[in-house]
């Protein structure tokens, strides 16, 4: 399957959807089934001690798979979590930016799941791992 939405499509569709949050995250890489994608991390997104909160968090790991799957089926802006669960495995690096690897592991036509493994920018383990499934709006 083809890719339907490129970086530029997806970046200038978070901008157009949801200009509330789209200067917080940066499309780094699309691929099939595959994106990658930053917090561009702000004081708004941390915690007392200075590291990113989990609520930030979760939102990059929703962000990332919500853009994954647009990349794969084009702006459907109604497509919506219906699941996350998220391991926090390590504090983040006080400010640092954190970059989120999401992978597609099924796209269906009416749902779809997707991981993602967040890191640290500069960092060499994961702070937080999450799975999330989307409902798909029907065509």
């Amino acid at each position: 399957m083809a890719l339907k939405m490129a970086r530029d499509d997806l970046t200038e569709f978070l901008a157009a959807e949801f200009p509330q949050v789209a200067q917080d995250f940066v499309i780094e890489d699309v691929a099939e089934n595959r994106i990658r994608v930053r917090l561009a991390t702000q004081d708004r997104h941390l915690r007392p001690g200075g590291t990113v909160s989990g609520p930030s968090m979760f939102a990059l790991a929703d962000v990332g798979v919500y853009l994954a799957i647009l990349a794969m089926i084009g702006p459907k802006a109604l497509a919506v979590t219906t699941n996350c669960s998220i391991d926090f495995m390590r504090k983040p690096a006080a400010g640092a930016d954190l970059i989120a690897e999401c992978r597609l592991l099924k796209l269906g036509r009416v749902l779809a799941v997707g991981e993602v493994l967040m890191m640290s920018e500069g960092g060499d383990a994961p702070v937080a791992r999450a799975s999330l499934t989307y409902s798909i709006p029907p065509e």
